[in-house]
This record gives structure tokens, C-alpha cells and sequence, in this order.
């Protein structure tokens, strides 16, 4: 009865249960394509090696589609951002194909990109369609992109609670937007599902014995603010690395298809330089190294080498994400410091796994969440406190340059 005499609430729960569900299912079956042709893309490149030395050329097609074709989405996520922020006009749906095949294509001939980008882009440019198709405006049209993050996101990593989060915390520092929670939470959930029922299969973290490992203790606290400020201070290099690069490759190279022939010279020589048994890990999305260092110690300069693959990649124009080098950045970086911080390392690499994005992205509660997620909740109090104060020490300016600082930061 009580709910009867709420008709606005429901309306409203109806209203947007329809909407979400609806960007739901296209996010989740884009991203479920996607990532069916990544996993081709990755195991074709990994059988033909050769195929590294068309980097150059891959980069220079793509660059070249979104010279001819794609300049109104060059932004990607930050046209999304900025959409959210200052509305002005439907996000052209060529967004989507645009960054899958780029995406691909990165990862067919061996960028060091990620996926998370291309997902969000996908799940935003389909929710702006249905906005366009229902003609919604104003805040239901921020609302239904927000959403579309949400999914996309959720449906690329597997981890809806997350993704829902992470719609609302990405678009500015100190402020959620909790009107959102609804729309963005129901899109999240259902488009994992979507995904799931697609057949994908998401890569299993597990860390061994992590209830004993994460009992709460005096110096594993203090531990983890210690990491905590080395995960936020390098999430800050690699935006600020990543910004720089892309701002002085395109004062020094007009042409911008020519930016990422430049880059895959660079990249496909030092992955020739090193051999294939040095490089292979620190191309594409490096999900098996990532998965080893929840198992065993890793050299201490992996984390320094996908860092420097990837800003050469991102910063010369290959299309692809950010978030998952960060992973593989975050999770070495733990493994390397667990030894010096007298935890196991297990536990400090799945820590750094969620920190290092977490100061990197300005998104400390959707990181949080997505360590409970792919590592188990006894993670939860540990990973909180790295991902904080990983989040303080990373500035203002992260990975994504259109959000927006609504609170500064403490000490800032």
C-alpha cells in the first residue's frame, strides 16, 4: 500500500528500469563482441609474430579513418565526460565502430593498449541513439549516458557493482551523482548479464589464502598508506606522462595518422630489440602477467616496462583503453613492493591492481568495489585505504582531462 501512494517513485523505478535495461542489452552484446574479437585479436598475434612489424601501418589506417571519418569523436571518453557536463548534440553513433576497430587493430599488431575505453565509448554512443530514438533531454540524457558508461564498463570487466560506480564517480572530483544511482546500477548489472549470456568468460584473479592474508593488522595498515602513496604518485606519472607525450607528438606531427606509424616504429622496434620472451608481456593487455603476480614473485622492473610501452602506445595515437595497463601496472608494482613491506605479495599485487587505477582515474569507491569484486570482500578494508590515499597523492588531473575538480582534493 505504502508503495501505491508513491506513483511519482514508481513512474520514476518503470521509467528507468526500460531505459537501463534497454542500454543494458546494447552495451552488454557490444562489448561481448568485443571482446570475443580481442581474444582473436591477442591469440592471432601471439601465433604470427611477425605481425608486430605492421604496427606502424596499423596505426597509420586507423589514424587515417578517424582523420577522414572520425574527428567528431576523437575525444572518446572525454566527449562522453563532456557531454554529461555541457550537452549540445547527440554523440555520433560512428563512436562506436570507430574505437572497436582501432581497438583491434592495436591489438592484433601489438599496442600496449586496454579495453576499458573502447567498451565505455560503445556503451555511451548507444545510449546517446536511444536518447536521440525517445527524445530525451536535459538531465534524462545525462542520466541515460551515464548509464551507458555504467554498462560498458560492467560488461568489459565483469564487475557491475563497479561499473555502476564508476558512471557516477568518473564525470568530477567531490561530487556523485546520486540521481544516477538507479539508472547507472540496473544498466551495470544487466549488461554483465547480457554479456555473460553471450558466452564471455572473464579472466579469474584469485589470490591464495586471502582471508589469513588480509587479517587486519597495525603495520598492514600502515603498509598500505605507504603503498598507497607510491600507487597514487605513479597513477600520476602515467597521466601525466601519457598527456605529455600526446600534446608534444601533435606540435611535432601535423598529420595525425602519422603519429601512430611513428609510435609503432618505436614500439615494434623496442619489442624486437628486447626478443619475444622479454616483450610479449608488456604488449596488448598482459592478462597473463597480470595473473602471475597473485602466484609468484616478477621481476621488479615489469611494472617500469608496461609503463613505458603503454605511454608510447596511448600517447602516439593507438586507440584502446587505459584502465587494464594500469591493472597489469598496479598489480607488478604491489608484487614488487611485497618483499620490502613484509606482506605477501599476493595481496599487495591485487591491492595495486585496483590503487594504481583508482589514482589514475580519480575513482577510489568504483576501485574499492571492484577489488571486493574480483578478489573477495576480506580485501575490502585494505584495498579502501590504498585506493584513498592513492587518490589523494594523484592530483587533480588524471587519465581523463574533461572531468571536472568539484571539491579539491585535501592539501591541494
Amino acid at each position: 500500500m505504502a508503495l501505491l501512494q508513491r506513483p511519482a517513485t514508481l513512474l520514476y523505478l518503470a521509467k528507468w528500469l526500460c531505459l537501463a535495461c534497454a542500454v543494458a542489452v546494447l552495451a552488454g552484446t557490444a562489448s561481448a563482441f568485443f571482446l570475443f574479437a580481442l581474444e582473436w585479436a591477442t591469440q592471432t598475434r601471439l601465433t604470427h609474430r611477425w605481425l608486430l612489424w605492421l604496427l606502424p601501418l596499423g596505426g597509420f589506417g586507423v589514424g587515417w579513418l578517424y582523420l577522414r571519418f572520425g574527428q567528431s569523436v576523437e575525444a572518446g571518453n572525454n566527449l562522453l565526460i563532456d557531454e554529461i557536463h555541457d550537452p549540445r548534440s547527440t554523440i555520433p553513433l560512428r563512436m562506436a565502430p570507430l574505437v572497436l576497430f582501432g581497438t583491434v587493430v592495436s591489438h592484433l599488431f601489438g599496442a600496449s593498449v586496454g579495453r576499458e575505453g573502447t567498451a565505455v565509448q560503445m556503451g555511451g554512443a548507444l545510449a546517446d541513439q536511444l536518447a536521440r530514438l525517445c527524445k530525451l533531454t536535459g538531465d534524462d540524457r545525462r542520466l541515460i549516458l551515464m548509464a551507458g558508461i555504467s554498462a560498458g564498463f560492467a560488461s568489459v570487466f565483469g564487475t557491475p557493482l563497479a561499473g555502476a560506480v564508476f558512471g557516477l564517480e568518473v564525470l568530477a572530483l567531490g561530487r556523485l551523482r546520486i540521481d544516477a544511482l538507479w539508472p547507472c546500477i540496473v544498466a551495470a548489472i544487466v549488461a554483465d548479464q547480457v554479456g555473460l549470456l553471450w558466452g564471455v568468460h572473464h579472466t579469474h584473479y584469485a589470490i591464495a589464502n586471502l582471508p589469513a592474508a588480509a587479517t587486519i593488522t597495525a603495520w598492514g595498515l600502515v603498509a598500505m598508506v605507504l603503498a598507497g602513496a607510491l600507487f597514487g604518485l605513479t597513477g600520476k606519472l602515467f597521466a601525466h606522462s601519457t598527456h605529455t607525450l600526446s600534446a608534444w607528438m601533435q606540435q611535432q606531427v601535423r598529420y595525425s595518422p602519422l603519429r601512430p606509424f611513428i609510435g609503432g616504429c618505436v614500439v615494434a622496434s623496442a619489442a624486437w630489440w628486447l626478443g619475444p620472451n622479454l616483450s610479449d608481456p608488456y604488449l596488448g593487455l598482459g592478462i597473463p602477467t597480470i595473473v602471475q603476480s597473485f602466484q609468484q614473485p616478477l621481476a621488479a622492473y615489469d611494472f617500469a616496462a608496461k609503463f613505458a610501452f603503454t605511454v608510447a602506445s596511448l600517447g602516439t595515437g593507438f586507440k584502446g583503453g587505459e584502465v587494464t595497463p594500469l591493472f597489469y601496472i598496479g598489480a607488478t608494482l604491489g608484487n614488487a613492493l611485497a618483499p620490502l613491506l613484509h606482506l605477501p605479495f599476493a595481496l599487495l599485487a591485487g591491492v595495486g591492481f585496483v590503487a594504481v587505477f583508482a589514482g589514475a582515474a580519480n575513482t577510489p569507491i568504483a576501485s574499492t568495489l571492484m577489488a571486493m569484486e574480483l578478489f573477495g570482500s576480506e580485501i575490502g578494508v585494505y584495498a579502501g585505504v590504498a585506493c584513498v590515499v592513492s587518490y589523494l597523492f594523484s592530483g587533480h588531473k588524471g587519465i581523463y582531462k574533461a572531468q571536472r575538480v568539484d571539491v579539491a582534493k585535501p592539501g591541494r
